[in-house]
């Protein structure tokens, strides 16, 4: 079966934009592609996968992948232009890739689909995003770029940690966390240098800065980082925690926060993402046991209020046409709240409510999208025909 993008009847078509792979079709996670796919036909819409190699936005006509869920395989179709590309390009250096970025410069410019979520953001650009802010400034912890030892030694000299991370880092590698030592039992040591591992951390002690300095420049390798003010986040069981919230887009264009999770560290662990030894709680739970069932009411609703702004700043200073993005919050020992991170792909959020609700979500915004343009050209056409 085609789609015809400028038929006025039609099914609509989501397109969801991947990279080709030699051995298995495409990339991806294709769970989150089945789960997308169903949404999409519980709700009236076509959902199909399709690679920036065969996406042929001159042609108008392409391979698509269609998932059979009677033989849970994926079949090839000849599709028109889907109405709207929900770009999942899996990793940063594929959209990197001249042909890529040429293929999404195209995509954001084409009279006849709309893709959004068009690239990864770099923590750098976040932080000054987020600065330049009225009500988003307040949320950010000091940062410099990491230049050199001097961005390191500045911080600490007016904060008793430091983390270090990388501007393209994903799920907390490459992390690392640089402390002040203190008391009569690190009187050879003033420095300790923590490294973030598979599950936990590796600790090396140093009695100078420029020792542990090049430590770090071993572990970053070539990557660039920035440095961060350590924030005393709240815990619970002696294990700090922060806050996961997904933001997006309604089947009226509006941001709005889907859902909020916790994540609580791992016992060795310096961040807390699962895949570094994290576990998923409750967030009303955790605040409620230093803050109180009404302190933790606050703070939910001040995270919300914040992620709501963080989110319109992101979009208007990247110039992106955002649907979504997942963001960590974080919350000190005294309840202020602390922006850490945001994810232009966010990962697929375990709680169930929260995940049923983000795939209706994904679907409701490309809707919205396909009656925006369409109104658009209605009113264009009256206005040529008056």
């Amino acid at each position: 079966m085609e789609y015809q993008a400028n038929a006025s009847l039609f099914r609509p078509l989501i397109g969801i934009l991947t990279m080709d792979d030699p051995n298995e079709t495409f990339r991806g996670n294709r769970n989150n592609f089945i789960d997308i796919i169903r949404t999409g036909a519980e709700m009236g819409v076509s959902v199909c996968v399709i690679t920036v190699k065969d996406l042929k936005l001159k042609n108008r006509r392409m391979i698509g992948y269609m998932y059979d869920s009677a033989t849970k395989t994926w079949r090839p179709r000849t599709i028109g232009l889907p109405h709207v590309i929900y770009n999942r390009i899996p990793q940063r250096e594929d959209e990197a890739l001249p042909e890529v970025k040429q293929t999404l410069a195209a995509c954001a410019n084409h009279p006849h689909t709309q893709l959004f979520n068009a690239g990864f953001f770099d923590k750098w650009s976040l932080f000054e995003w987020l600065r330049n802010g009225r009500f988003t400034a307040k949320y950010i912890p000091a940062t410099r770029k990491l230049g050199g030892i001097e961005d390191l030694e500045e911080l600490l000299r007016l904060y008793p940690s430091v983390y270090m991370k990388p501007i393209s880092g994903k799920a907390g590698k490459g992390i690392m966390k640089v402390e002040r030592l203190s008391g009569k039992r690190n009187r050879k040591n003033e420095y300790a240098l923590r490294v973030q591992d598979t599950k936990g951390s590796v600790v090396y002690k140093y009695p100078k800065l420029p020792l542990l300095w090049a430590k770090a420049k071993e572990e970053m390798g070539q990557e660039v980082y920035i440095a961060q003010q350590g924030i005393a986040l709240v815990r619970h069981k002696k294990r700090p925690f922060d806050l996961r919230v997904l933001v997006q887009k309604t089947y009226k264009g509006q941001w709005d926060v889907t859902g909020i999770g916790a994540r609580r560290a791992g016992k060795l662990s310096i961040t807390t993402h699962v895949p570094r030894g994290g576990s998923i709680d409750n967030p009303r739970k955790l605040l409620a046991s230093t803050f109180g069932a009404a302190g933790a009411r606050r703070i939910l609703m001040r995270a919300r209020r914040a992620a709501l702004a963080i989110a319109r700043q992101v979009e208007r200073q990247s110039g992106y046409l955002l649907g979504e993005m997942s963001m960590d919050l974080g919350v000190d020992v005294r309840g202020g709240i602390w922006f850490f991170e945001a994810n232009s792909k966010p990962m697929k959020f375990d709680e169930p409510h929260i995940r049923k609700k983000s795939l209706e979500r994904i679907v409701h915004f490309s809707l919205h999208l396909i009656r925006s343009r369409q109104a658009k050209a209605s009113a264009v056409a009256a206005g040529k025909s008056g």
